[in-house]
C-alpha cells in the first residue's frame, strides 16, 4: 500500500504491515548491515522474497535511510544538551526564520516545535561545558526571534534509541 501524499488536509492511511514486514523492520532496526540472506533466514523467507519486501518497504517510505550509529563519546561529542527556546513572536515568518537558522547550529541533532511553555526543543551534542559555552555565545544567542533560551545538561543517558515500537 502506498502512503497518500496528494491531498492536503487528508490524513495518510497507515500502511498495512503483516507479521513478516514487522519482523523485517525489527531486524533492520537492530542491525541494518545484516545481509539479505541472513535477514531472510531470521524472518523465515527465501532471500528473493525478503529482498522484494525490503524494497517495497523502502518504496512505501517506511525505511527512510540506512545509517551507521556512531559513538558520540568516542568522537568527542559526549555532552548532550536539551535546549528550550521561546520566541518573541508567534508568526509564520518568525517560526520559519528560526527553523532555517536552527538547522545550521553546530552539533544540533534534533529540533522540534512543541506545545506548552516553550516553542522549540533542540537536542545538541558537543564536547564539554567549555565548547557548549562557546556555542551558546556564538550561535544560540543569535538565533532569530529568540526571547528566551533554557539549557539542560544531560547528566546521564538512561535510554537513547532510534528503534520504533512495532
Amino acid at each position: 500500500m502506498k502512503l497518500r501524499k496528494d491531498s492536503p488536509g487528508v490524513a495518510a492511511a497507515a500502511p498495512t504491515l503483516d507479521r513478516i514486514d514487522r519482523a523485517i523492520l525489527r531486524q533492520l532496526q537492530q542491525d541494518a548491515s545484516i545481509s539479505n540472506v541472513s535477514l531472510a533466514a531470521k524472518v523465515k523467507l527465501s532471500a528473493p522474497a525478503c529482498l522484494r519486501r525490503v524494497e517495497r518497504l523502502k518504496e512505501m517510505g517506511l525505511i527512510r535511510s540506512v545509517v551507521a550509529l556512531l559513538d558520540p563519546k568516542a568522537l568527542g561529542a559526549g555532552m548532550l544538551v536539551v535546549i528550550g527556546f521561546v520566541l518573541d513572536r508567534s508568526t509564520p515568518e518568525a517560526f520559519a526564520a528560526f527553523e532555517k537558522a536552527a538547522q545550521k547550529v553546530s552539533g544540533c541533532m534534533e529540533c522540534h516545535v512543541v506545545t506548552g511553555e516553550f516553542d522549540y526543543f533542540m537536542l545538541l551534542r558537543t564536547r564539554d561545558n567549555e565548547s557548549f559555552n562557546r556555542l551558546h555565545a556564538e550561535q544560540l544567542l543569535y538565533l532569530p526571534g529568540v526571547r528566551q533560551v533554557r539549557s539542560f545538561m544531560v547528566l546521564k543517558e538512561i535510554l537513547s534509541t532510534h528503534a520504533l515500537p512495532l
